[in-house]
This record gives C-alpha cells, sequence and structure tokens, in this order.
C-alpha cells in the first residue's frame, strides 16, 4: 500500500485531496467525463445527463440521511419546488442564471418550513411526516392551475447560461456535469467545517450529540435546508431536461428512487451518490429487458418497476448495507493486502444496521 493513501496526521482529514495520488485520480476521472460527448453517442450520453442531475438530488437526500440521519421522503416535492420554480419563473423571462439560484432558495425555504415541525420526530414518524408534505405539495401544484398550469404540464423554455444558448444535448451535459461538481465540491468542504461534523455526530447518537452542545433545532433544520436546496438544484436541471413537466411526475415513486439511491450507492459517501445515481438511471433499462422474459401476466403489470426498486433496496440493506461503494472499498483493500490479507478482514459489519438513523 503507497504512503500516499494512508492517515499519517490528523492535518489529512482536514484536506479536501487528502493526497496527490487521489488528487491524480480525481482529476483523470473528471477528465474522462468530460470528453464523454466526443466519445458517445446522443442516447447515450442523455442517459449520462440524468446521471449527473439525479446525483445533484442523490446529494440532497445524502445530507439529510447519509450524514445527518434523518430520513426523508419528501424528495419528490423538493425536486417539483425546483422544477416549477425555475419553470414559472424562465416562462416569464428570467434568465436561467437567475432562476437556479432562486429554485434553490424557495426550496430551502420549504426545507426549513418542513425542517421546523419535525424537530421531535425521528425514524418512521419522520419518514410519515415528510411523506406527507410531497402529497400536499403535488396537490398544490396540480390546484394551482394560474401558475403552474396544473395537469396541462409546463413547457420549459431553453436555457442559457451567461448569454450562451445551451441548445444541444452536449452543451447540457456539460453544464449539468459543472454543476455537479461544484455541488460534490461543496458537500465535500461542508463536511470538513464544524457544520458537516455535528451532522455527523447527530446522525451518530443524538444524544451525545447534545450533550457535547450540538443544537439539535439549528442543525436538523439546517440539514433539511442544504438538503432540499441540493435538490432544487437538481429539479430545475430536471426541468429542462424533460422540456416538459407535470405534477404527475413527482410521485412518491422518485422518493423512494432517492432513497434507493444512497442506500444502493452506499451511505455517507459521496461516491457512493454517483454510483447510486448510475443504478437508478441504468436498472429500468435492465428491468426492461427482462420484460420480455417474463410471463405476460407479470410483465404487464403496473407498478413491477416500482417493487423492483423496493425489492433491491431491502437486498441492499441485508446483504451488503454499505452499497456499491461500500464493496468497492472491500475489494480495493483486498487487493491491496493481497496475499497477506486474512480471511475476516473484509467481511461485512452487520453493526451498520443498529444505528439511529433509522
Amino acid at each position: 500500500m503507497s504512503t500516499n493513501d494512508l492517515r499519517i496526521d490528523h492535518g489529512q482529514d482536514l484536506k479536501l485531496i487528502p493526497s496527490r495520488a487521489a488528487g491524480l485520480r480525481w482529476a483523470l476521472v473528471t477528465g474522462v467525463f468530460v470528453a464523454l460527448p466526443w466519445a458517445i453517442d446522443e442516447y447515450f450520453l442523455s442517459q449520462f445527463t440524468f446521471i449527473c442531475i439525479y446525483a445533484i438530488a442523490g446529494l440532497g437526500m445524502m445530507v439529510l440521511l447519509g450524514y445527518t440521519g434523518l430520513v426523508s421522503f419528501g424528495q419528490a416535492a423538493f425536486l417539483a419546488l425546483g422544477a416549477y420554480t425555475a419553470g414559472v419563473l424562465e416562462t416569464a423571462g428570467i434568465p436561467f442564471v437567475v432562476a437556479l439560484p432562486a429554485a434553490a432558495m424557495v426550496t430551502a425555504a420549504a426545507g426549513i418550513m418542513i425542517g421546523l415541525p419535525a424537530l421531535r420526530l425521528t425514524g418512521l414518524f419522520l419518514a410519515i411526516a415528510t411523506l406527507s408534505f410531497a402529497f400536499i405539495v403535488e396537490e398544490v401544484i396540480t390546484r394551482w392551475s394560474s401558475v403552474t398550469r396544473g395537469s396541462l404540464g409546463l413547457i420549459m423554455p431553453d436555457a442559457t447560461l451567461f448569454g450562451w444558448p445551451v441548445d444541444s444535448e452536449r452543451k447540457f451535459y456539460l453544464m449539468c456535469l459543472g454543476i455537479l461538481i461544484l455541488c460534490l465540491l461543496g458537500v465535500a468542504n461542508l463536511l470538513r467545517s464544524p457544520i458537516g461534523r455535528a451532522f455527523i455526530a447527530i446522525r451518530d447518537s443524538r444524544i451525545a450529540a447534545q450533550s457535547m452542545g450540538v443544537n439539535l433545532a439549528v442543525y436538523q433544520t439546517l440539514s433539511f435546508a442544504i438538503g432540499a436546496a441540493l435538490t432544487g438544484i437538481a429539479g430545475a436541471l430536471l426541468a429542462h431536461k424533460l422540456t416538459f413537466i407535470t405534477p404527475e411526475q413527482f410521485g412518491i415513486n422518485v422518493s423512494i428512487e432517492m432513497l434507493t439511491l444512497v442506500v444502493v450507492g452506499g451511505l455517507g459517501s459521496l461516491y457512493g451518490v454517483v454510483f447510486g445515481a448510475a443504478f437508478i438511471i441504468l436498472l429500468p433499462q435492465v428491468i426492461g429487458e427482462l420484460r420480455g422474459l417474463l410471463p405476460d401476466a407479470i410483465a404487464n403489470q403496473t407498478g413491477i418497476e416500482t417493487a423492483f426498486f423496493g425489492l433491491v433496496l431491502i437486498l441492499f440493506i441485508i446483504v451488503e448495507p454499505g452499497g456499491i461503494y461500500g464493496r468497492w472499498q472491500s475489494l480495493r483493500l483486498y487487493w491491496k493486502e493481497f496475499p497477506f490479507c486474512k480471511a475476516g478482514s473484509f467481511k461485512r459489519q452487520r453493526s451498520f444496521l443498529k444505528s439511529e438513523r433509522w
């Protein structure tokens, strides 16, 4: 194992880039993703665009669930608020560079509104409260037709970035990739700050965090605001990607997808957000291929994708709680230690399940 990958002083934990080797790896991966538009066709590039958007939304869910231990089924509502805020403003002539931050601020305000009443709730009760909020937002958007056009839907205009028209799949992908990188850097810096450490302390033990002087009311509300703002940014980008939005596109299935994304990708990992987003985007295509192998009585049933998402979520919680990134870490450490690794060195730890985050 290279000494660059080892922690030899406390300062390394505070660095944004822990080692030179890590910096080179990230630069290489970023270069590959930037070069993708010139290496693949438009269909696959569109899928990578969706992965970028879902990864941004997954960051919002990761702040709430992965780093603060707050279970939320209201992510669909935050996506909808971000999408409709950007849509309404841009159809009124407001430029995209103003509508995008406005979408983040509106959803952050909504996060504070739901975070304050939910301060005394945890676990299943918090999940039910956020689920109710999602239903309320969907109903409001549907009935407020004078602004949102209700069930008729809202057509999104083309985005412009400082006068530069984002009128092709390649340009839109690069814009989404750039925003994703900025969001990843922002969350990584947040985790290095006292705020991020307070979030993690609350996740690990609310009682211990409170005894150390962490104000639960302030930091839980702040977590909701940050998580909602990130999801609102993703919602604005998703609206432009879909070009036409209706309230039915932001149902409970979207919240289930967000929960599946962070659990399957790996709770508490920024890498896991990207892995989980890729999994969520590619899984429906795999299901579509499997439909042809199933009997017609099963393949034609509505809701089969939702059932499959639920099954995958349960299997990952039971079999691999660390998610895809957790498995990748185990394999990576195994090959670094090979042939000196012991049989039980990388065995899954069930203690992960015994956490207050659920």
